[in-house]
């Protein structure tokens, strides 16, 4: 399939999930979808949980916080022990104490960085148990999160937000899972693998050389890394290895699964919150940001790697091939890499670090923006409602009226909570990454010198500050200083977004509906869009463009050299 049929597919297909998987969640979120009911009951008992007692935003809060504990200490104690548990063929002993923290807090919070190779890491029931299970229930809690807020804007007076645990429950039950058992069955027919064999022993009858080849429960984890948008692999090679992503097929439908549900929750928002097109605002301004970002990052890799052409290649007919898989080629291997980065999942099925300079700053600067193009499971949606509430206050100022969204007045705290879910990525990066540039143990983390080596630093306080996980590679992130410091990135870009949105959902639902007037600014027009894409670009740019330039910017002025 030419790339131009594989962008038309790929439109048609985000269409269809935008319409039905999205009206779809609106029934299960408003407790009309019961036809798993004989399983979401007993979860319920086990819980203790009663499914009709709502939460206020506080409670909401603490059963995120609560479950989170809980999560990181059973994942931890997993890691270090697994060298005594079971599921264990490849006898690996326990995770090294800061690798162990740093990873469980990856994937308890929908980031996946992983500074080590699972393969030689982790045994199978660290795989299964732990990295495979987060990926489910850390996308859930994204998921019930949005759906926190969402009801803030929809409902009037009321002291509650729903349930933490209902709303995390159904979504595992509903939504990860179904679409997940599918979506593994075709990844295993198409040549994923799915075993609790052990490794396989080859004896290469032409050289002589016997090889260890490592397998697993793949499939199942490849699929909900996808779907959850959480990115971490089974195989250090991640989506570039074929026992991950054996074919054309299971490569689209991955890209497919990253962006079905971050799409589908903008229509999904327009229902609960009364208005369709208030969810088109918000899903146009998500896929200008995208297609802008894939433009950038096609074209560039389209162009050819300067390394080569120095080397005195001067034909690269099919762009730049420097890491990437013949069988995905230049443009798909872009469209993969921007879809990953410009959602939360980090999953690549090419190496970042051999990009071109434009083409590795398009996945860079793609984060930077704020998980919101179109963002990770829930939290896209919630990051951009951020974004629009900031947008209202603005464009209030300019009329010389008080702001209004969706019938709520913005006010002072409510002001004040979307500025400081916004702001809190962005200020973790810039210190983290100024450390690290600082100090020796931050300094010899980069294989590369000079500007590449500097994106290479900025690359990895974005990645999991923004709970994203992809690597640009080069960096030597298994140390304790990485591994420490990128555990503060990890949970500050997680729950220091998350608190304040459940507080705006509070503050937001408490709030009576104010009439629409004549100088009401419309939130479903393409003025609000426009000046909502804006917003975003201005606060990216005016947060980020400093770093930028001393990385990727420099790098293609001096050449674009990679090496």
């Amino acid at each position: 399939m030419s790339f131009a049929w594989t962008i038309v597919a790929f439109v048609v297909v985000l269409a269809i999930c935008w319409r039905f998987l999205g009206a779809y969640m609106v029934t299960v979120f408003n407790g009309r979808s019961t036809w798993l009911s004989f399983v979401e009951r007993p979860l319920y008992r086990l819980l203790k949980v009663d499914p009709e007692s709502e939460q206020s935003w506080q409670r909401y809060a603490v059963s995120v916080t609560m479950f989170t504990g809980v999560a990181l200490l059973f994942g931890y104690g997993i890691f270090r022990l697994q060298g005594h548990l079971p599921f264990n063929p490849q006898h690996f002993g326990a995770v090294r104490e800061d690798t162990a923290w740093n990873t469980v807090v990856s994937f308890v919070t929908n980031t996946n960085w992983q500074a080590y190779s699972g393969e030689t890491t982790m045994s199978y029931l660290s795989q299964m148990g732990v990295l495979a299970l987060q990926n489910f229930l850390s996308a859930a809690v994204g998921i019930a999160v949005a759906v926190a807020l969402i009801r803030g804007f929809a409902r009037r007076g009321s002291k509650t937000i729903g349930n933490f645990w209902v709303d995390f429950v159904r979504s595992n039950l509903y939504v990860l899972l179904p679409i997940a058992f599918v979506a593994a069955i075709v990844f295993i027919g198409q040549g994923a693998l799915e075993t609790l064999s052990g490794p396989a022993h080859v004896h290469n009858a032409l050289t002589g050389v016997d090889q260890t080849l490592p397998r697993g429960p793949i499939a199942s984890q490849e699929v909900i890394k996808q779907l959850g948008t959480n990115g971490g692999g089974f195989f250090n090679a991640n989506g570039a290895g074929p026992f991950e992503n054996p074919s054309g097929l299971t490569n689209f439908l991955s890209i497919i699964l990253i962006l079905c549900i971050p799409v589908a929750l903008t229509y999904t928002f327009g229902k609960m919150v009364f208005s369709v097109r208030q969810g088109v605002a918000i899903l146009a301004v998500m896929t200008v940001l995208f297609g802008g970002w894939l433009t950038m990052a096609t074209v560039a890799e389209h162009q050819g790697n300067p390394a080569v052409a120095a080397a005195g290649v001067t034909e690269q007919p099919t762009g730049n091939m420097e890491g990437k898989e013949t069988r995905f080629g230049a443009p798909s291997s872009a469209l993969y890499n921007i879809t990953s980065t410009q959602t939360s999942t980090g999953s690549v099925d090419s190496a970042a670090d051999s990009y071109t300079a434009i083409g590795g700053g398009a996945m860079l600067t793609g984060m930077m923006l704020g998980e919101v193009s179109p963002g990770g499971v829930g939290t896209g949606l919630y990051g951009i409602l951020l974004f629009a509430v900031i947008t209202v206050f603005i464009g209030g100022l300019m009329v010389g009226r008080t702001p209004e969204y969706l019938g709520k007045k913005i006010q002072a705290r409510e002001v004040k909570l979307a500025a400081l879910g916004v702001l809190v990525m962005p200020i973790t990066v810039l210190v983290l990454t100024a450390i690290a540039v600082s100090v020796h143990a931050g300094r010899v983390g980069p294989l590369n010198a000079g500007p590449h080596g500097f994106s290479e630093i900025l690359y990895a306080y974005t990645s999991q500050t923004n709970n994203n996980g992809s690597g640009f590679g080069g960096l030597s992130a298994n140390t304790p200083f990485y591994n420490i410091t990128g555990t503060i990135g990890l949970l500050l870009g997680r729950f220091g977004m998350i608190i304040p949105v459940l507080a705006l959902a509070g503050s937001l639902a408490a709030k009576q509906v104010v009439p629409a007037s004549l100088g009401t600014f419309r939130t479903d027009k393409p003025m609000f869009a426009v000046l909502l894409l804006g917003i975003v670009l201005i606060v990216g740019a005016l947060t980020f463009f400093p770093a930028v330039s001393l990385g990727p910017i420099v790098e293609q002025f001096s050449g674009g050299r990679l090496f």
